[in-house]
């Protein structure tokens, strides 16, 4: 049969770039949308959701691989993109339970997702094909950034209230695209190495499906407690006890910037009619920013034209001068305002041009930081990748649902300064990483 593994990888790359187009214009909008039904149906917080989704996901992770082992990466996927497709679906008809219910859900859906994601990716690539099939995938899959918040700018812009009409054309339009993703994995053909384990499969006519089942079932298992015997050696390593600092940083600035910054710029009373439909051009902005940043440091690190710490540094200063910016700009009550627009003063006149200005900053210096951890891991631990990525998933997931559990308490001003403490503290011990790792490579060479 045909070799099918790049139209798989684009299918793949298609069904990420629809799901995330949904969940990622959902999470930025929704403690604006959920703000607008106070006192009607729902009597919650979208920052409580979020950070729900982050803590269960960061659980999760631990069992994934497992599940996926047992159901394959395609159904997981499809099973996974349904649970996607739910939460979007609650915002139709709104209920506090349903809301939390589906938070915890697709919490677990995320876990399942990645791991199976990770598992479809290498199957169906080499040595030779496995950078360019990565690119494929995360240049679609940044892509989901921009599309609908494009669609949230023009719609919403000029608005000042956002009705029931609004709210339910809007998760109408994001479930149409979820459901899409979720019928890409249905089309996914199986790789030829997988192909072949199943006509070897079929061979063994003496076993029934069910004893299949039980066998895969006792491997995975076996393997998920060498997996999680590893992950528990590797988090008492020097190493990860120094980078944690980094990957709980990337987690709070990820709440920030994928929940928390466009919420403060939509609740800037300055802004006025424009505000809400600034919420969708500030989540374009900030893709742009992970875009440029990716392509651009993924490059730097592929051809070593500059060290890993040099681009680190530079995601704090980027990072930093967005702070102080967003600190300048942005009244201090935003995060926390309720029922109204901000009642704070700001130290400068807001301007679109220097929030939007940080939104680029923000999108930019998370590209820094997680393109270097990624590359610091897979250096360190390249033999033990799986577990080494597992820790640093968990580390950053707690730490983003933490955020999102203050932000909705916590003025903007202290979260940015738990941000600047955290972020410099995190860059520090990224720096003395390197360094450990540059002497280990001088004495193995000597």
């Amino acid at each position: 049969m045909a070799d099918y593994r790049v139209f798989n990888v684009v299918i793949l790359g298609l069904g990420f770039l629809f799901i995330f187009t949904a969940f990622t214009t959902c999470g930025n909008i929704e403690q604006t949308v959920i703000k607008s039904m106070a006192n009607k149906t729902v009597i919650g917080s979208g920052y409580h959701s979020l950070g729900i989704i982050y803590g269960v996901f960061s659980v999760s992770n631990l069992f994934a691989p497992t599940v996926v082992s047992v159901l394959g990466p395609r159904l997981t996927m499809f099973l996974s993109g349904v649970l996607y497709s739910g939460y979007i679906a609650v915002f139709i008809l709104p209920a506090t339970w349903s809301l939390y219910m589906t938070s915890i859900l697709i919490g677990v859906g995320a876990a399942m997702l990645w791991t199976a994601q990770g598992h479809f990716l290498v199957q169906n690539s080499d040595a030779a094909t496995i950078n360019r099939n990565t690119g494929v995938f995360w240049g679609l899959l940044q892509c989901s950034m921009l599309f609908g918040n494009l669609y949230i700018y023009f719609d919403w812009n000029g608005v000042t209230e956002i009705t029931d009409s609004n709210r339910k054309t809007m998760f109408i339009v994001l479930l149409v695209i979820s459901v899409l993703g979720s019928l890409c994995f249905s089309v996914l053909r199986k790789s030829q190495q997988q192909e072949e384990v199943l006509s070897e499969e079929e061979g063994q006519s003496l076993l029934s499906a069910r004893v299949m089942y039980k066998q895969k079932a006792a491997s995975a298992i076996r393997e998920a407690k060498s997996d999680l015997r590893t992950m528990l050696q590797l988090s008492r390593s020097r190493t990860i006890l120094l980078l944690s600092g980094c990957m709980a940083y990337s987690g709070l600035e990820l709440s920030f910037y994928s929940g928390v910054y466009g919420t403060c710029i939509g609740a800037t009373s300055h802004f006025g009619k424009a505000a809400k439909g600034l919420i969708g051009l500030s989540g374009i902005v900030v893709g742009i920013g992970e875009i440029i940043g990716g392509g651009l440091f993924g490059l730097v690190c592929k051809n070593n034209r500059l060290r890993r710490t040099s681009v680190v540094f530079l995601g704090m200063v980027v990072h930093f001068i967005a702070f102080y910016l967003i600190f300048l700009n942005i009244p201090d009550d935003a995060p926390v305002v309720f029922k109204t627009g901000t009642q704070h003063q700001p130290y400068l006149v807001p301007s679109v041009s220097i929030a939007l200005l940080c939104s680029f900053l923000l999108g930019l210096g998370d590209s820094c930081f997680n393109t270097q951890l990624y590359s610091i891991l897979g250096s360190v631990y390249a033999e033990q990748s799986a577990p080494a990525f597992t820790i640093f998933k968990f580390i950053q997931s707690i730490c983003a649902a933490v955020a999102f559990f203050y932000s909705g308490y916590l003025l903007l001003s202290w979260q940015l300064l738990v941000m600047v403490l955290i972020g410099f503290v995190g860059t520090l011990c990224f720096f003395v990483v390197e360094k450990l790792q540059n002497v280990a490579v001088a004495l193995e060479q000597q």
